[in-house]
């Protein structure tokens, strides 16, 4: 387990703004890693983690886009039934909100990431320390 930047845009939901949005990190050599789309109507939040966080906030800055970065938990975990339960309740007994959480699951199966953001990081670090 550990920390990772995610970058989170406020965006208009429209035709071409992933496309911009991408081909930025693409003329740059920005690779994403991981990325998250959640629609609220005409706008929307994109989450992305990238290779260079930091300058890619800074290229979108520039360009006018509403751009913030902030830590969240990378959590390697077994792919199994139940792995997201127990992360649930260590964080819910340690009084760690989720507020938002995608998960990545290779091929291989073996092992899945969840990506989650929470309202107190480093309580939520020291609760599942060697317990996931």
């Amino acid at each position: 387990m550990k920390t990772v930047r995610q970058l989170s845009i406020f965006a208009e939901n429209k035709v071409g703004k992933i496309e911009t949005l991408t081909k930025v990190f693409a003329d740059n050599k920005i690779n994403i890693l991981a990325f998250n789309i959640t629609s609220m109507g005409d706008f929307g939040v994109i989450k992305f983690v990238l290779d260079k966080p930091e300058e890619a906030s800074k290229l979108l800055k520039k360009d006018g886009h509403a751009v913030s970065v902030k830590d969240i938990l990378a959590i390697e975990m077994n792919d199994r039934p139940g792995g997201m339960y127990e992360v649930a309740k260590i964080l819910g007994q340690n009084s760690v909100n989720i507020e938002n959480a995608y998960v990545l699951v290779p091929k291989a199966r073996d092992k899945a990431l969840l990506l989650v953001e929470v309202t107190k990081i480093n309580e939520a670090l020291k609760a599942l320390e060697g317990k996931i």
